[in-house]
């Protein structure tokens, strides 16, 4: 990077910071800090809400996801419409009027506490190690950018974004990632300007998306119904649903986020804002990763993105192996040039296939060299682009998107933790009546401690491959069991606390059970098993119990 790209990295956060604390208000008291005492418009609710979903994590796996397969991706998002809907018409409504910090109060005055304590352990600890992987997605930029360790960079963006965190409140959240949205899109936009240029000085524009056509990487949509394929119409259209009733109904950060609008009909808006322009933005990051696919297909692409393990490769015992299938690599990545140019399909289609070969080959090189099993290549896709043919001034400003989404992100997904560790825990179980200062301090030293513990999950994250992937299913564990809770509560009349209870334990342990002993089952499906479960096991128990 340039010293101007560094010049705009350093501007854009530290205006970031400081407006975002500048606009908090009443953060001395813990309505106010948690809150933001009710008082935030809909639209800024609405772009908090998507921004907390765009983290770093969209930007740099999303992309790199589409790189390798395309569009598909996109059917994980096609039941949240739905789920949007739903959502305004029952639980926003419900949890406005009962006046609850966090979603997890009102279990214990339906069931008991030990309903809400268990759900809420279960938020936490879903939610704090998909923190860990936002917070490494950012990290694989820095190392890549400055050749520091995964582990430096993580430390790096984690410290300030903890202290940013504890001072400024959801208020201070919430209007940075106003901002968030606004540069990410910007962003975003100017790099498939630059992808196109890049692109149409060889080909035309539809040339190109013909090939990419030809590779499958436009094939937004998959009728077929299969529990072993991950992204399908049917697994969006109800595994999906199933997520994003769980994630935006039940998950703390996206509760606190439509608890801070200023009435029910504005919650409402900040809901359906999602609905209708999630789908399209998520679109456009994909058919980014498309780009840059097209884009190395008529400029030389490197035979892998993550050069993290180059000098070790280089010394080390199989150093010949990998010269050899580099001078292999560039030869083939000139006939798959040419084939383009020509529209040959036929050829370009088999040249593409040779390519990924040798891709495979060399990855193979670089995990018996290192001994690391977990190398992955796919979020270094777009990191590599930015970073080699952005404009000078575009970089930094790129770079800085992704700092700002991973901050926006981890913070409020930090400070979602903070308040249900004190809210669920702390003030009920330990110190009850205590002053709103007391209660303030302890959830500084609760953010402290979740960033810190983030730290840990992020350092093995980076490598476990697309990392948009890996929150999801990290979140898939816990989100079906905690969602069939809410459903027994706000659902059924016949649904008792020993019923719920039993029900949350047997939805986690069937959940369990099938992600370990039936792996072929995709991970979305995992929220539709563990809710039914609940549901069930919760009414049976429950018309056996008083």
């Amino acid at each position: 990077m340039s010293v101007i790209d560094w010049g705009v990295l350093v501007v854009y956060l530290t205006w970031l910071v400081w407006d975002g604390l500048r606009r908090s208000t009443n953060t001395d008291k813990v309505e106010g800090y948690f809150l933001a005492s009710r008082s935030l418009p809909w639209w800024a609710v609405g772009l908090s809400v998507m921004a907390t979903q765009m983290s770093a994590i969209t930007i740099v796996g999303t992309t790199g996801q589409a790189y390798a397969t395309g569009l598909r991706f996109v059917q994980f998002y096609f039941g949240l419409p739905l789920a949007m809907v739903i959502l305004s018409l029952t639980v926003v409504p419900f949890f406005t009027r009962a006046r609850v910090y966090t979603a997890y109060e009102y279990l214990e005055r339906r069931f008991d506490v030990r309903v809400r304590t268990a759900t809420s352990f279960l938020f936490l600890a879903g939610r704090a190690a998909g923190l860990g992987v936002v917070l490494a997605a950012p990290a694989v930029v820095l190392s890549s950018i400055l050749h520091w360790s995964v582990p430096v960079t993580v430390l790096v963006i984690a410290i300030p974004m903890v202290f940013y965190t504890s001072f400024g409140g959801v208020q201070a959240v919430a209007w940075t990632d106003v901002k968030q949205m606004f540069v990410v899109v910007f962003c975003m936009s100017a790099s498939v300007v630059a992808l196109i240029y890049g692109i149409t000085r060889d080909v035309p524009l539809g040339q190109a998306i013909s090939l990419a056509g030809a590779t499958g990487r436009l094939q937004a949509v998959d009728t077929t119904f299969s529990l072993s394929e991950t992204y399908t119409l049917w697994s969006g259209l109800i595994g999906g649903l199933f997520l994003s009733l769980s994630y935006f109904g039940c998950d703390q950060s996206q509760v606190q986020r439509y608890l801070t609008a200023k009435s029910i009909d504005e919650a409402r808006h900040s809901l359906l804002m999602s609905a209708f322009v999630k789908i399209p933005l998520q679109l456009l990051i994909l058919g980014t990763g498309v780009l840059v696919f097209l884009f190395y297909t008529f400029q030389p692409p490197p035979m892998l993105f993550n050069r993290t393990h180059d000098g070790q490769v280089t010394a080390g015992p199989y150093a010949a192996d990998y010269a050899g299938l580099q001078q292999r690599f560039d030869q083939e990545a000139e006939y798959r040039r040419a084939a383009g140019k020509a529209n040959d399909t036929a050829a370009f289609l088999a040249s593409d296939k040779r390519l990924k070969d040798l891709r495979a080959q060399a990855a193979e090189v670089v995990k018996k060299t290192t001994g690391d099993q977990r190398y992955s290549d796919v979020n270094y896709v777009f990191p590599t682009f930015i970073t080699t043919h952005l404009p000078v001034g575009l970089v930094g400003l790129m770079i800085a998107a992704i700092f700002a989404a991973a901050m926006s992100a981890s913070s409020g997904e930090l400070s979602a933790l903070s308040s249900a560790t004190i809210i669920d825990f702390y003030q009920r179980h330990w110190v009850k009546d205590a002053t709103d200062a007391h209660y303030l301090k302890a959830s500084k030293v609760a953010t402290a401690s979740w960033g810190l513990f983030a730290c840990f999950v992020a350092m093995f994250a980076a490598n476990q491959g697309s990392l948009i992937e890996v929150v999801n299913r990290y979140g898939s564990f816990f989100y079906g069991s905690i969602l069939g809770v809410f459903i027994l509560a706000l659902l059924t009349k016949r649904a008792t606390a020993t019923g719920a209870f039993v029900g949350l334990i047997a939805g986690m342990v069937v959940v369990l059970s099938v992600a370990i002993g039936l792996p072929w089952i995709a991970f979305l499906w995992h929220n539709l098993i563990g809710a039914v479960v609940v549901v069930v096991v919760g009414l049976v128990v429950s018309s056996f119990s008083r």
